[in-house]
């Protein structure tokens, strides 16, 4: 049986900054803000949320579109970094979006997010591979989340991952259920998260950013969130800072899990460390990775005295 990661193997190296705490790699919440009012800006700066991302497209109403990209321009160039939802590539305003982001640019290539600056872009209604190779040519070392939308786009979902530019694949579920006539239940998109988490699996990406869950910050969010894990998503959108915390909470390693990786482990270790059945491989790779997550998310194992937590998770857990 392959030892090959589930997802990517963490970064060791990056530097947190307001706007991006989280390597975008393993990012769990990701915060849309509504541009044309930067006077939310500094609440989402200084919310839980892993990645902030200045909504620069369907939260702003065609009249306001030039004053959002302006508001979002003069904050990242005034010390701060963020992620910017650009406007589709088929839109009147996507030119203007990458010409203007272009521009505030320090570096031609990759590296550590500076203190202030584009971090990344999600670039929304992508329907093929042209969409975000385009947007990746005009800005040259920023990560382009796809976020696809449409029952075109996620018909061409294993292109759009497998394309050159794309960092990380994300679904965008409002406009598909307008788009398809879905339901909002897990069983009526079951199939199309399977599509994303399936297309970033086999082209090596990153777990797909699951959509966002609309006007609740309560018990629905946290089993919504517990339906992005379980359908092998990593990210999930937020369209509030108060969602922010139950979706880090929901997509991070729990205590359980925590208390069955140091069980496996410490067990494997008191039996020499060696490989003792077929199902010990992929156990230890997964007790791993739960402690791996759990120290980039900054989750302490909290050791219960007694033995009565709940049953450790299967083999088939998501980790």
């Amino acid at each position: 049986m392959s030892s090959t990661p589930l997802i990517p193997a963490i970064p060791h190296q990056f530097t947190p900054a307001p706007g991006q705490r989280i390597d975008p790699v393993l990012a769990r919440s990701w915060l849309l803000v509504n541009a044309a009012h930067p006077e939310k800006f500094p609440a989402a700066e200084d919310s839980p949320a892993d990645i902030v991302v200045l909504d620069i497209e369907d939260a702003v109403a065609p009249k306001d579109k030039d004053t959002a990209r302006e508001n979002a321009v003069e904050w990242l160039t005034g010390g701060h970094s963020a992620w910017v939802r650009l406007n589709g590539y088929g839109s009147k305003w996507w030119e203007q979006d990458v010409a203007a982001l272009a521009a505030t640019l320090p570096r031609a290539s990759g590296g550590p997010v500076p203190e202030g600056g584009l971090a990344g872009v999600v670039l929304a209604m992508v329907e093929s591979t042209d969409h975000v190779n385009e947007t990746a040519a005009r800005l040259p070392g920023i990560p382009v989340v796809a976020l696809v939308e449409t029952a075109r786009g996620l018909q061409r979902i294993n292109s759009i991952a497998a394309a050159k530019g794309t960092y990380r694949l994300a679904f965008g579920i409002g406009d598909f259920r307008r788009d398809t006539g879905f339901g909002e239940s897990p069983l009526a998109l079951a199939y199309a998260r399977s599509q994303f988490t399936i297309a970033a699996k086999a082209t090596g990406l990153p777990g797909p950013i699951d959509g966002p869950t609309v006007g609740t910050t309560g018990v629905k969010l946290a089993e919504a969130a517990a339906t992005t894990a379980e359908f092998g998503m990593t990210g999930k959108i937020c369209l509030l800072p108060e969602q922010c915390a139950v979706v880090n909470e929901g997509l991070s390693p729990s205590q359980d899990e925590l208390t069955w990786a140091h069980e496996f482990l410490d067990d494997f270790a008191a039996d020499g460390g060696v490989i003792r059945n077929g199902s010990d491989l992929p156990r230890k790779a997964r007790a791993d990775r739960i402690l791996e997550l759990a120290e980039a998310f900054g989750v302490q194992w909290i050791r219960e005295d007694e033995d009565n937590h709940a049953p450790a998770p299967s083999d088939t857990f998501h980790y």
